[in-house]
């Protein structure tokens, strides 16, 4: 996985797709580099399948691991699996690390301190479905990122924008377009903004910084900036029995979800652009409702099938050009 993902951070870099410009590097991957097009989208892919499955974790551990201990041994399994491979780089690398230490703070805080300690949170209050479906408007949140980078976003797009909201509010207010949400609602949608965020500033990622190091730099400062909520946690609530049930799925969160694909996303926007991986993303509710109905029994109700549908076609309709 790592010499992969290492091989289109060559390819990026020779497609020219690699933060430049407002659009994130979009149009100079397809003009020349098909493969380096290729490689992006199956690594955008990845992350977005291999995520669904936190949100199910997320939902299935809300009754026996605090969400805040949630995040913080995900972070500390994830830490420790990418150590060996990260370390010699990012001490070579400490100088620039130091450098751009508020970029890393940024995007530690967004993406590993905020991000999925919203969700774990919501799902004590919501299903995975739910989550799966409000966390697909992220994209929309980078594009509205974009355009304030300077980008054109034709009337296609915006109109695309308005359809994935309205499916969004539709299913968070249950059919009434009310404001009378549900805390895990409320959760997500803060998630949703967080990951949206990170991944808008994974743009202006210093180029000289590689993923690994990047990427275990990030580990360790979100997991740093979450100990102080992770004590009090800890003296409140109390810990957790590991077991089997509590065990097995924080080592696929620290491992899989975060090791993984944080470092496939990463990569992806490398080479493709936020834009264009925001566009995979969207088939993530999808998965996470076969998830959630496959492992956890959720079920589905015209509401939900509705709602999917305003936002996937939302977001087809608004990605499918600038015009």
């Amino acid at each position: 996985m790592a010499s992969v993902l290492d091989r289109s951070d060559s390819v990026g870099a020779r497609s020219g797709t690699h933060r430049g410009g407002p659009e994130g590097g979009g149009r100079a991957a397809s003009g020349g580099a098909g493969a380096g097009l290729g490689v992006g989208l199956a690594l955008a892919a990845l992350a977005t399948v291999v995520w669904s499955g936190s949100f199910v974790t997320s939902r299935a551990l809300a009754d026996s691991v605090p969400p805040i201990q949630h995040a913080f041994w995900r972070w500390i399994i994830a830490i420790v699996a990418v150590a060996p491979f990260a370390l010699r780089q990012t001490w070579r690398r400490r100088a620039l690390l130091r450098e751009h230490l508020g970029f890393l703070l940024a995007a530690s805080f967004l993406g590993v301190t905020v991000y999925n300690t919203l969700v774990n949170q919501a799902g004590v209050t919501t299903t995975a479905g739910n989550m799966g479906m409000i966390m697909a408007a992220s994209p929309v949140l980078m594009a509205v990122y974009e355009r304030l980078g300077g980008a054109r976003l034709g009337a296609r797009r915006v109109t695309g924008m308005l359809v994935a909201c309205v499916g969004v509010l539709l299913l968070v207010s249950g059919g009434s377009l009310g404001m009378d949400l549900a805390a895990g609602d409320l959760w997500v949608i803060g998630g949703a903004i967080a990951f949206g965020s990170y991944s808008a500033l994974l743009r202006r990622r210093p180029a000289r910084i590689p993923g690994l190091p990047f990427l275990f730099a990030t580990f360790v400062l979100g997991a740093l900036m979450l100990l102080p909520v992770f004590l009090v946690s800890l003296a409140v609530q109390g810990g957790f029995e590991p077991t089997a049930a509590t065990v097995s799925p924080l080592l696929y969160v620290g491992v899989v979800s975060s090791a993984v694909a944080f470092l496939a996303w990463n990569k992806a926007i490398s080479v493709i652009g936020a834009a264009r991986a925001g566009v995979v993303y969207y088939l993530q509710p999808v998965c996470v409702a076969l998830l959630s109905f496959a492992l956890l029994g959720e079920g589905m109700g015209w509401l939900q099938v509705l709602c999917m549908g305003l936002i996937l076609g939302g977001v087809l309709l608004g990605s499918a050009g600038r015009k």
